[in-house]
């Protein structure tokens, strides 16, 4: 089969190559992929993120052409179907495999499992290629009515649907509800906004009075994607004061109950930590190198909880890009319609055209059609 794979790690390039079509392991997939999503991870891995060798990407559709089974009811299921697929692959023998530590069943068996690999990032081959494996566990089913471009969509906006599995919003309103704000306009921060907006709309009523979440970027014709979300938009310059001790303006500054840093970069951390109120909680959805310059006082003086965000329930997604103006969602927002991210799409023939051009600033989603 073709495969876009990296060879060594910190090349800063990858290259098409020919590999053998994967066997699926016992209670294993192996799907077609239809179409591969690329993703700033990717594009940090081939810079040496992770020290991650072999076949990239980890957003994908496909259909599953094999199950290594002996059971006819889960091939039954799951033959033939067009599917989407969890990430992280665990050992299946550990305590967090299992679902359950110390009597807390929890989501900690699909993100946490200390040995685990993860597609296209960690020790197994990812989604630019024609074929890769999966186990049926991790397994999604794509709505018949759901297109390929739409379903690719499903991991980056599972990931955005975390934050509310985790429970770090409050949307009660006799409390009040927290305040909100969203750092960062890149692919994954529009995907929060839409996620948080639709929250916001559907736990609270479209017309509520409390304030909405606010999204900061620094493009306003990527807050345009996310004006009909339920948030509102405002340029980042906006909350910026470089006079102030904390950087922020004071309009702004210590006036959020939650803000979600989606900037990959500790500028993008610190000015996040100048808009939460002391004692609120800080939600880290990108990765960045701190360096030698990274000021925690902030974190310290002010308390703040900081809380990681990863891998969200993809079954969620799906139903969420699923929504139609025929089944508008309690949110009474207009369906989340992702084909305005796509800025091109490439054969796997010309995947290192495709992510040339996903690493340019002005793109927002390259799509890679590896099979039709």
């Amino acid at each position: 089969m073709q495969a876009f794979a990296i060879e060594k790690s910190g090349d800063k390039e990858g290259k098409l190559v020919s590999l053998p079509i994967p066997k699926p392991s016992p209670n294993h997939a192996l799907i077609k992929v239809l179409r591969a999503g690329v993703c700033n991870t990717d594009l940090e891995i081939l810079q040496g993120y992770m020290g991650f060798t072999g076949v990239l990407g980890h957003e994908f559709v496909g259909r599953v052409v094999e199950v290594n089974t002996t059971d006819p009811a889960t091939k039954d299921k799951w033959l033939n179907q067009r599917v989407c697929g969890d990430i992280n692959v665990g050992c299946a023998s550990c305590d967090i495999c299992h679902g359950c530590l110390d009597g807390r069943c929890s989501k900690m068996g699909r993100n946490h499992c200390p040995n685990r690999t993860v597609l296209g990032i960690l020790k197994k081959n990812g989604t630019m290629a024609e074929y890769l494996t999966l186990p049926v566990s991790n397994l999604h089913k794509v709505p018949d009515t759901m297109d390929d471009a739409t379903a690719v969509f499903a991991e980056p906006l599972a990931a955005a649907c975390r934050i509310v599995e985790q429970g770090l919003v409050n949307y009660d309103s006799s409390d009040p509800p927290d305040k909100v704000a969203i750092l960062g306009d890149g692919k994954l921060g529009l995907m929060i906004a839409e996620v948080l907006g639709r929250e916001h709309a559907k736990r609270l009523g479209q017309n509520n009075n409390h304030p909405r979440p606010v999204m900061f970027g620094k493009h306003q014709h990527k807050l345009d994607l996310v004006s009909e979300s339920g948030v509102d938009c405002r340029l980042v310059s906006e909350c910026i004061d470089t006079e102030a001790f904390s950087g922020v303006a004071a309009q702004h500054a210590a006036k959020y109950d939650v803000v979600v840093d989606a900037t990959g970069s500790p500028a993008g951390l610190k000015l996040a930590a100048g808009l939460c109120r002391p004692m609120g909680t800080l939600v880290l959805k990108s990765t960045c190198a701190a360096g030698e310059h990274f000021n925690a006082a902030p974190f310290v003086i002010d308390e703040l909880k900081v809380i990681g965000s990863r891998c969200g329930p993809i079954h969620t997604a799906l139903d969420l890009l699923a929504i139609t103006k025929e089944t508008t969602e309690a949110s009474g927002l207009p369906p989340l319609r992702v084909e305005k991210y796509v800025t091109k799409t490439f054969p796997l023939s010309q995947a290192v055209e495709a992510i040339q051009c996903a690493a340019e600033k002005s793109t927002m989603k390259v799509q890679i059609i590896c099979s039709e």
